[in-house]
């Protein structure tokens, strides 16, 4: 405690420089919540786009069907009527089952006809797991047997149709057959992915299961209540429904999602940069602080070895010094950092469309303990550091040469 009083009062000799000290440690801690955060929350953002468009937490197939499947389709076929769905939907934690038919073929309206590639959907289930499938022009689907469909914007451009248009569908049912429908246009999507509206669309899984000739569905999407569950209800799935029992696979979502795997994995490395320069930046001023007290006190020290201070001593004094200004700097920093990122996020970021989409968003700052926790670390470890040195020179100056700055 008489250390921590001296260290305290040591820094209050020279405000200035001690608030210019703490000014920097702040400022570097406000720069690292912000940038974190708003990192933090891109990759939030991407994630529940990913899980809420196309891929749900935890996708349950048969054995095969990712590497074989497109070959041949209905070989993979779920049941329609499946005991096992009806067991997952009961697991506590399952938000709902949504069964999905993947459907292709050739699209036609007038004299235009392109590929796409579409999904047999339950209306009623999608709106609950597609939320990040934004409809921009007419409504969505509302019928499990209705003859209508949802385009993605990409393809209703290619067909230059809207809402209200009648278009037609041709597949290759099962068996081999040729079968076709009329279908009027309910709507217009758009997701996060571009690429995939200029080829989707959706359709009820009625209609696609009529169209196909195909009783059941290629995939069953389950929806968690906490994406952070995702693991651990994988594990559970994968021990109560054996593949070799069950004939059932199970792949959670960040398996698939490869763009949000790289996104992360590139935005990760430049925050660890980021974070690398902020920490130098505290490193070099608060070595210079401390030195420069070291330099001005050097009289002092010598009086404090000569009247029997231990060398240990010193060093712990100024060693305390520089764990006192990153405590106070960092606290300050996420004091402040936290206020500035509820501001800017009230605000909102306003961004430019990304690379594969045509609208832009609407960023914020996501501050997560985690993020609060490695920016106080941060810089509390490289303050807490960078007095080291300034401190072992203090312990180790000669008393002789100490004493004479008092002259």
């Amino acid at each position: 405690m008489i250390s921590l009083r001296i260290a305290v009062r040591n820094l209050a000799r020279n405000r200035r420089r001690a608030l210019a000290a703490l000014f920097t440690v702040a400022v570097g801690v406000i720069f690292l919540v912000l940038a974190d955060g708003f990192i933090q929350w891109i990759f939030w953002g991407m994630r529940e786009a990913t899980i809420q468009s196309q891929l749900g937490h935890i996708q349950v197939m048969r054995p095969g069907y990712l590497s074989t499947g497109a070959a041949n389709p209905y070989a993979y076929v779920l049941p329609e009527n499946s005991p096992q769905r009806r067991v997952i939907e009961s697991i506590p934690g399952v938000k709902l089952v949504a069964p999905r038919l993947a459907v292709t073929g050739l699209i036609s309206h007038g004299e235009a006809t392109v590929a796409f590639l579409g999904d047999g959907v339950n209306p009623e289930k999608e709106a609950e797991l597609s939320k990040a499938l934004r409809i921009v022009e007419g409504r969505n689907l509302t019928g499990a047997t209705s003859k209508e469909v949802v385009l993605g914007r990409g393809l209703a451009r290619s067909l230059n149709v809207g809402p209200g248009a009648t278009v037609a569908l041709l597949v290759t049912a099962s068996g081999g057959g040729i079968k076709a429908v009329e279908a009027r246009v309910s709507g217009i999507f758009i997701s996060t992915n571009q690429a995939y509206d200029d080829s989707a669309l959706r359709l009820p899984i009625g209609l696609a299961q009529s169209l196909l000739r195909a009783d059941g569905s290629h995939i069953w999407l389950v929806l968690l209540h906490e994406t952070e569950s995702t693991d651990e209800y994988l594990a559970q799935f994968r021990a109560r429904f054996p593949a070799d029992a069950n004939n059932l696979e199970f792949i959670p979502w960040y398996q698939q999602a490869d763009f949000y795997n790289k996104t992360v994995a590139l935005f990760s490395q430049q925050m660890s940069a980021l974070q690398l320069i902020i920490g130098c930046i505290i490193v070099l001023s608060i070595s210079n602080m401390l030195i420069m007290n070291v330099l001005e006190r050097t009289g002092e020290i010598g009086t404090l070895l000569a009247i029997g201070f231990k060398r240990r001593k010193i060093l712990r004094l100024f060693a305390i010094e520089g764990l006192l200004l990153g405590l106070a700097g960092a606290s300050l920093g996420l004091i402040a950092g936290y206020g500035l990122a509820e501001l800017i996020s009230a605000i909102g970021i306003p961004m430019p469309p990304p690379p594969g989409m045509e609208e832009g968003y609407t960023g914020k700052i996501r501050v997560t303990p985690s993020v609060m926790a490695h920016s106080f670390l941060i810089a509390f470890v490289t303050t807490s550091l960078a007095g080291l040195y300034p401190a072992w020179k203090a312990s180790r100056l000669q008393i002789i040469d100490a004493l004479r700055h008092n002259i």
